[in-house]
């Protein structure tokens, strides 16, 4: 039986082990909460707001939260330093179905604030990739991948 195939217990964890392969709340550390807040939802993502939101904003994506929480305050709840804005050896991907859904994500990001890092482009790799960045700095890739179909649900398919 392979990990994939084994059952889940109630938290997700699988029979493998504790830590479940899945990524369900990306938390970005932001400088100015309404600043970025205003972004995302000018790319068109909704908002999902709480009653105890002061200094945290809540996005729905597919199958995942986006959390937008103040940058010293991140740090803080970590314990690790907070260091001025760069590279922080992660990016985060969208990808579509066709290289022109990446060219109109890719303008519809501009003309909502994001800064572009790098042009889309064909990759090396055989697909086509470009880069933005939010206000925060953090960077996101929107690609189309040939080798990784999305299925109607918008989802990447894997295969061995």
């Amino acid at each position: 039986m392979t990990n994939a195939s084994r059952a889940h217990d109630n938290d997700g964890a699988s029979a493998a082990g504790p830590v479940p392969a899945r990524v369900n709340f990306i938390t970005l550390g932001v400088a100015d909460l309404i600043r970025a807040s205003q972004f995302y939802e000018a790319l068109g993502w909704m908002r999902k707001a709480r009653a105890w939101e002061d200094n945290i904003r809540f996005f729905a994506l597919d199958n995942l939260v986006l959390g937008l929480f103040p940058r010293h305050h991140l740090a803080d709840d970590a314990r690790i330093e907070n260091t001025p804005p760069g590279f922080g050896g992660i990016t985060l991907a969208i990808n579509y179905a066709s290289e022109s859904d990446v060219d109109r994500a890719f303008a519809h990001a501009l003309e909502a604030g994001a800064s572009a890092l790098k042009r889309p482009v064909k990759a090396e790799w055989g697909g086509y990739s470009g880069y933005i960045a939010d206000p925060d700095g953090h960077p996101w890739e929107f690609a189309f991948n040939p080798f990784m179909p999305l299925d109607a649900a918008g989802r990447m398919q894997l295969s061995d």
